[in-house]
């Protein structure tokens, strides 16, 4: 078992990104994003063919809920290894599976793409975090080369952008008031719509090493503010309109009323009991790491 302090240097624009610019929003707004990514595993969980001695990765653990759930289901017998490239969000995950009293998970910071794995793992679970991968080949065969052969991954990634409204309306909005993001803006990698084409992915997979890759779809209802003030003010800071209204600098800050307003009218349509609720839709990717591996450099 790996130290749970462990962490590994990388140099890497993306992961300096979400270190400095994201995390902290991220964690600010970890009510919402918590419940809402939750609404996708917990559909995807109850599927996963784990068994009790089984060694787990979670790729992009982030807080580390989906790492202390797989080490609660595997038991004592199992292990679970949550790896993630933000020190604050390992942190919490640290903090949580303490206080459950967990002694069969650990985190590790890194960059999943070029950590030196061994082939030691059954299983390897990733919730929308393979989607920031700066070259998604080499990091899903990275992940692959962790897998003992027969292997199984699964990846929960975003599908269409039409699919996900709780993403991408308010972008649309703001588009109407401020300009697009221009090319060469400091980002996260490619982005929450990186993996939507299940085309595209199977021949990433197979490229990666991966055999038998299926899809299957996720619906669920996420809450995106507990009230419309709650909400316009989770759009301004996270997702494809916060980097909007992130890169618009001055010109968002001398509209920000009227993009407040125009905000509201578009989302008052989606106000329920509960709160601010919109659609969103995913992708569980599964694939295999073949018993006898064909792919080269393995």
């Amino acid at each position: 078992m790996m130290n749970n302090a462990q962490a590994f240097e990388t140099d890497n624009q993306y992961i300096d990104f979400w270190n400095t610019v994201l995390v902290p929003k991220f964690n600010a707004w970890r009510h919402i994003l918590a419940g809402g990514l939750h609404q996708h595993s917990a559909k995807v969980f109850p599927a996963l063919p784990l068994q009790g001695a089984d060694s787990i990765l979670d790729v992009g653990c982030g807080w580390g809920d989906t790492a202390i759930e797989l080490a609660r289901r595997v038991g004592p017998a199992g292990s679970v290894v949550g790896f993630d490239c933000c020190s604050a969000f390992l942190d919490a995950g640290r903090a949580d599976a303490e206080a459950a009293g967990l002694t069969n998970v650990t985190f590790v910071e890194a960059d999943v793409q070029v950590y030196p794995f061994k082939p030691v793992h059954d299983f390897c679970f990733s919730r929308f975090g393979t989607q920031f991968f700066e070259n998604p080949v080499a990091g899903l065969r990275n992940i692959r080369l962790a897998l003992r052969p027969g292997g199984l991954m699964t990846m929960i990634v975003w599908r269409a952008r039409e699919d996900n409204p709780w993403l991408t309306l308010s972008k649309e909005v703001l588009l109407r008031y401020l300009p697009p993001v221009k090319e060469g803006a400091a980002t996260c990698g490619p982005g929450p719509f990186s993996m939507t084409d299940t085309e595209t992915v199977t021949q990433q997979l197979r490229i990666a090493g991966y055999a038998d890759a299926r899809f299957e779809r996720i619906d669920a209802d996420v809450l995106v503010g507990r009230d419309l003030d709650e909400a316009v003010a989770f759009q301004f800071a996270i997702g494809p309109a916060g980097e909007i209204y992130r890169e618009a600098g001055r010109l968002a800050e001398r509209l920000h009323d009227k993009l407040v307003a125009a905000l509201k009218d578009e989302l008052r349509d989606f106000v329920r009991p509960e709160g601010v609720m919109m659609s969103s839709s995913s992708w569980m990717v599964t694939a295999q790491n073949p018993r006898q591996s064909h792919a080269s450099g393995d």
